[in-house]
């Protein structure tokens, strides 16, 4: 598999299609999109329902493959890797935040942030000890032993989160992380985002419907149709001529 060239974009979407069904049944959900992602970046994907945006976050979270067109990570064609490897780069470079927080309901929050560490076989006194610096960075250090029962939903979306950066994924996907929660704590959440994009270098790329919750990212991608409409820096300026 081929090494990403220096200053290579972390991860590249090259003229991607995904076709749904056979014959007339056939639904053309992407239509040959093309996208970079720099390591380091904070972007929003936005677009109406049956836009692609959530095909477009199954492809890069290697939880679906294109029909045609090509996907690198770092260089390496995702696409042409079978379904054992894509399952190692998720484990070892993804993290995943939902909007349902899919927490087992019967284990307390240090034991929800160990199942990534426990997927990777790792001793007992690793697990713990990553788990709780996992869930210190996300401001529940105290916690460790509270079921979700006992969490409100906010808390609850923190323990996702930290399970998320457990492993020190590259990337950090997230679809409509803030989507079951009120206005204050959807906030707290954005700004916990931001802060582990700013302070840990985590590349984080969102799923929301919510121009204020997009607002906090660097960078604003817009899907319609089953392509890339629009692709937007909101705080850049362009220099003076």
């Amino acid at each position: 598999m081929a090494v990403a060239e220096l200053g290579a974009p972390l991860i590249e979407l090259r003229a991607i299609t995904k076709t749904y069904g056979e014959g007339q049944a056939a639904f053309q959900a992407l239509r040959g999109v093309d996208l970079q992602i720099a390591q380091g970046e904070f972007v929003a994907v936005m677009g109406p329902s049956g836009s692609g945006k959530s095909t477009a976050m199954n492809l890069l979270g290697c939880l679906d493959t294109p029909t045609t067109g090509e996907y690198l990570f770092r260089g390496i064609h995702v696409e042409q890797l079978d379904r054992n490897q894509r399952a190692l780069l998720r484990r070892n470079c993804l993290g995943f935040v939902f909007q349902g927080f899919n927490l087992l309901a019967r284990t307390s929050a240090q034991e929800n942030v160990e199942l990534p560490l426990l997927y990777r076989g790792e001793a007992a006194d690793v697990r713990h000890a990553q788990a709780r610096a996992a869930l210190d960075k996300v401001g529940l250090a105290g916690w460790e032993h509270h079921t979700p029962a006992e969490l409100s939903g906010g808390q609850q979306q923190r323990v996702a989160i930290a399970r998320a950066i457990v492993t020190n994924p590259l990337v950090l996907l997230a679809d409509e992380p803030t989507g079951n929660l009120d206005s204050k704590r959807s906030h707290e959440i954005m700004e916990l985002l931001s802060r582990l994009n700013g302070e840990q270098d985590i590349t984080v790329i969102m799923v929301t419907h919510e121009p204020d919750m997009a607002a906090y990212a660097r960078r604003i991608v817009h899907f319609v149709d089953g392509l890339v409409a629009s692709d937007e820096r909101p705080g850049a300026t362009e220099a003076c001529c």
